[in-house]
């Protein structure tokens, strides 16, 4: 069976690169599996976990917003953050998640940033999902 070469990149560096049976990402316009020989596309991506197929299994690294690059032979993830389920601290996610579900709850009281607070628990969610992996 081909492969891919999959490449996720933030601003601090590589957080994963290897070869890939198949590519899971969610887009701002939905969800994309992406095979080896896809047709070339650049798309915006959500923050959510991105699945990677492999012969020894599926990982899971969480990313926050960013683009990917699809050509037919390499997927390229250029992404604010990833981390892998080693990477993520637990307890930090949880906090981080029920403080962004309290300014969410207060939001009517107060002038909070709601889109920023809705980002925060999206992204603890993520984070949550993917650590469990670990």
């Amino acid at each position: 069976m081909s492969t891919t070469n999959l490449s996720i990149v933030t601003p601090d560096g590589t957080v994963y690169e290897g070869e890939a049976d198949l590519v899971s990402v969610r887009s701002t316009t939905g969800e994309l599996g992406i095979l080896p020989g896809h047709i070339p596309l650049v798309a915006p991506l959500e923050t959510s976990p991105v699945r990677v197929k492999t012969n020894s299994g599926t990982d899971l690294v969480a990313v926050s917003g960013g683009f990917v690059e699809v050509r037919p032979d390499t997927v390229t993830i250029l992404a604010e953050s990833a981390e892998r389920p080693e990477e993520i601290d637990k307890d930090r996610a949880q906090t981080a998640k029920e403080r962004a579900e309290e300014r969410l709850n207060r939001a009517k009281q107060e002038e909070i940033d709601i889109k920023r607070a809705q980002l925060a628990l999206k992204r603890a969610n993520t984070r949550l999902e993917v650590a469990k992996q670990k």
